[in-house]
């Protein structure tokens, strides 16, 4: 008959290994906001001081505050199952957030609470584990505490969790180089944070106030990914999907083209990344940002869905059926979502773009006269240079017969030549880069001479037809009042 015994992990490997899950410094103070706001804080402080001789970063809230027997249950690895029925606000998952986010930062760990005037403290020490190969915590007394780094911070009731021993915050650099990488670091947090719980500090979620999100002082102001506010925005019906007793809901959007955002909008949302990187999913557990930028297989990013982004929030009460990763930083749609969201992509797909399919079909004419032409055939799709446009027609008339063939040879050597994946490659990441235009107002005006002499000679031109043709060439984009100072004097 087999026997039982208890056999435990070792304390000092099994701690060392749980440095290792993954978290980076974002992520990890991300942890910890979500404990302050399941504590029911409004007022988060980050600190980071590495000034001093003893480095420290904190973490200070307003929430609740914890009693002694509740800090220790929250100081235990695995306090709670992550089976364990949830409260509907509670961001939490595992029971291990507090202690695998920090010690992933830090050898030390402390946290200090206080309800009702009454303090409690108790210190995780990475270095007392390996020594004693045991799980030794320490109680702090009323004297450790006070000698504790921005431990007084807090008032009456809230809580601090205070990193200290910090061995990979700096990565071993001294003097202005771990300035600089502390600070590059921090930048990165703030970003993270404001996205992250965007509507947290947006306060958009029912239940919770607006929380206020401070890093060295400096608050954090919320980045919405949907720029919901843009008239230009559209925003799509909103679609619910029925797993049990709990809802998911999906909210499409399809961002404004980049050419209808103000500078200021334009590179808000460009620095955080480029438009086909940001597109998809939006997972939120609880309001709170969990995973984005990800079609989860279903199809792959490009320009069709470019702008496109849903919002997808379900409870916490489905964490099992969304296999919700440790960090919080992953989340797997149940199949009956992934369907239905493979159904709403098709459907912004067709918003953003009409596909039109034909032997040699016309896909538009942005004027009149345009210089490029677009078809698509049973090859694909195909540009070329309009030989009808009224430029190359002149042109044409003045030339013999066989240059007319060699004109003919260079247009269609230029349209075979176009340059497409590395116009794709640019516009989609830059598209404000993009700059045709160089000339100075006497080259403008020199241009226009050469184009009026080309159509007309010296017969007299017809001014509005003259304004179509310019427009076509986008020689002159962005010169209207000299055009149209031109036509007047020179063509009307």
């Amino acid at each position: 008959m087999a026997r039982e015994r208890s056999h435990p992990p070792s304390a000092a490997c099994l701690s060392a290994s749980m440095r290792d899950f993954g978290y980076s410094l974002e992520t990890a103070l991300a942890d910890l906001v979500d404990n302050s706001i399941s504590a029911g804080a409004s007022i988060v402080e980050i600190i980071c001081d590495v000034s001093g001789e003893c480095p420290a970063v904190a973490v200070v809230d307003d929430g609740c505050g914890m009693s002694e027997d509740e800090l220790l249950a929250a100081m235990r690895h695995g306090t709670n199952s992550p089976l364990q029925d949830r409260a509907p606000q509670d961001l939490g998952r595992f029971g291990l957030g507090l202690k695998t986010a920090s010690l992933s930062q830090c050898r030390s760990l402390t946290v200090v609470s206080a309800r009702n005037g009454t303090f409690c403290g108790a210190e995780w020490d990475l270095d007392r584990i390996d020594a004693a190969d045991d799980w030794i915590l320490s109680i702090l007394d009323d004297e450790d505490i006070r000698g504790l780094p921005h431990a007084e911070r807090l008032g009456n009731r809230g809580t601090a969790v205070i990193w200290q021993e910090l061995d990979r915050l700096m990565e071993n650099e001294t003097g202005d180089r771990r300035n600089e990488i502390v600070n590059e670091k921090l930048e990165v947090v703030r970003r993270h944070l404001s996205l992250v719980f965007h509507r947290f500090l947006a306060g958009e979620i029912k239940g919770h106030s607006r929380i206020s999100i401070k890093v060295n002082g400096h608050e954090i102001k919320p980045f919405d990914p949907f720029c919901k506010n843009h008239s230009a925005t559209q925003r799509l019906p909103e679609e619910i999907v029925r797993i049990g007793n709990a809802e998911v809901r999906m909210q499409p959007y399809i961002l404004p083209h980049h050419s209808c955002l103000s500078a200021s909008e334009y590179d808000v949302y460009q620095d955080r990344s480029d438009f086909i990187s940001n597109q998809g999913g939006y997972i939120y557990r609880n309001g709170r940002l969990m995973a984005w930028g990800d079609w989860f297989r279903l199809v792959p990013k490009g320009e069709a869905t470019k702008l496109a982004r849903v919002q997808i929030d379900f409870p916490n009460s489905l964490d099992e059926a969304w296999t919700i990763d440790i960090k919080k930083s992953r989340a797997r749609p149940p199949l009956v979502v992934r369907e239905r969201l493979r159904q709403i992509i098709h459907q912004i797909a067709n918003r953003s773009v009409t596909v039109h399919r034909g032997r040699g079909q016309r896909l538009f004419q942005e004027t009149p006269v345009p210089l490029w032409e677009r078809y698509a055939d049973r090859n694909g799709v195909r540009f070329a240079i309009n030989e009808q446009h009224p430029i190359i027609a002149s042109l044409e008339k003045r030339l013999l017969p066989e240059d007319a063939d060699f004109l003919r040879m260079l247009l269609d050597s230029i349209a075979a030549s176009l340059p497409v994946e590395m116009i794709y490659s640019d516009y989609s990441t830059r598209p404000r880069e993009i700059n045709q235009k160089s000339a100075d107002e006497s080259q403008i005006l020199e241009r226009l001479r050469n184009l009026r002499q080309v159509l007309y000679g010296d017969r007299v031109g017809d001014a509005n037809d003259f304004l179509q043709i310019v427009r076509s060439t986008h020689l002159f984009d962005g010169q209207d009042d000299l055009v149209e100072k031109f036509i007047n004097e020179a063509i009307a």
